[in-house]
């Protein structure tokens, strides 16, 4: 099955988690839970990319399968490599609880995720059983509510300041908050106005979904009051703003790049990073699509670098407020709507963010 992780703030979708169902087997010849669990992580990944869309894919791992070692992750990762997506482009969103023995095994094992370049994320977030400072200690991209949490929030206000908390948190931590599972109209308004941009589940798109298929976006009614700004004092970070980015190889061709640009309508930019994830340039989807639909342009720039029709990238820091990433973009008259890109601490990309996000947040 596939859902598509779809950003709020722009209406698009960013990522497409992939799931396989368990392989039905028991008795004697139950497999071993923590291999069936690499099993089905990797046909999801395989599924995934035989989508074809270029979209960042997010499949699921448990705790008692990271706590096993490292023979388990080298298969994992084995097995990952051969879907041809990656590390960068694949998020782990890792599910279970967190007793006391398996935490340093756990917590090695989300760092040699992290070093190999995969995105992970922790789901289950105010449910499982998940020592708070492991999301600072794991450096987490994506943090996933509890589906059960974030759905009975709307109508139980002890628990909507639960999430209205963990939203704050994550903000501050600098990483995504995802609702999963949203179902009705109200649940996903309730997240938005919680600060929540990225949701999944029915409400947005049928079980049947595939990229490339439409998506529903519920829209609030005029009257209603917008969220309330949670800056703290300098305004929000970009790090609330940061999408997923579409990333290819520096030595990406033109022909390459297309594909992707094609793939998903909905996709602004597309990264060029080289084996360390870092970004040597960005391709501006507009500009790109003019050059290549000019006489002869196919012809010419196809097989082709598509780094020679891309531009230098814009990074900026995650830590940095909106409104200094919004000073950044408006240095080059010429390129003010491009996607910034966000990099951490080493320079390595985390994401884009659209200009337009910025300007539409602070302006209200």
């Amino acid at each position: 099955m596939f859902h598509p992780v779809v950003d709020l703030g722009t209406g698009t979708v960013v990522a497409v988690e992939a799931h396989t169902p368990p392989a039905g087997v028991s008795g004697p010849m139950r497999p071993d839970p923590a291999a069936e669990d690499v099993r089905r992580a990797v046909e999801a990944a395989r599924a995934g990319t035989g989508l074809g869309t270029p979209l960042p894919l997010q499949i699921g791992l448990r705790t008692e399968t990271l706590a096993r070692g490292d023979d388990l992750l080298a298969e994992l990762h084995r097995g990952l490599s051969d879907t041809g997506r990656r590390p960068q482009e694949i998020i782990i969103c890792v599910s279970g609880g967190f007793p006391p023995a398996a935490r340093p095994p756990v917590t090695a094992a989300l760092s040699a995720l992290r070093r190999t370049g995969y995105l992970v994320g922790h789901a289950g977030l105010g449910a499982a059983h998940a020592p708070l400072d492991l999301l600072v200690d794991g450096a987490s991209y994506l943090l996933k509510l509890d589906p059960e949490l974030a759905r009975r929030s709307v109508s139980e206000p002890r628990r909507a300041a639960l999430v209205g908390s963990l939203v704050e948190l994550a903000h501050r931590l600098e990483t995504h908050v995802l609702a999963p599972h949203m179902a009705t109209r109200e649940q996903v308004l309730h997240m938005r106005d919680a600060g929540v941009r990225l949701v999944q589940g029915p409400a947005l798109a049928p079980p049947e979904w595939r990229p490339g298929m439409p998506i529903h976006i519920p829209v609030a009614a005029a009257e209603e009051s917008a969220r309330p700004d949670p800056g703290l004092g300098l305004g929000p970070r970009v790090s609330e703003f940061t999408l997923p980015a579409v990333t290819l190889p520096h030595t990406a061709t033109a022909g390459e790049v297309l594909n992707a640009l094609n793939a998903e309508t909905g996709i602004t930019s597309v990264v060029l990073v080289d084996d360390r994830q870092r970004p040597r340039c960005t391709v501006d989807r507009t500009r790109f699509l003019l050059r290549l639909s000019g006489a002869y342009g196919h012809a010419l720039h196809a097989r082709r670098p598509a780094a020679r029709l891309a531009d230098p990238p814009r990074p900026v820091p995650r830590t940095v407020p909106a409104v200094a990433a919004l000073r950044a973009a408006g240095q080059e008259s010429e390129r003010v709507y491009d996607d910034l890109v966000v990099v951490d601490e080493v320079g390595r990309c985390l994401g884009i963010v659209r200009v337009a996000d910025l300007i539409r947040s602070l302006s209200s």
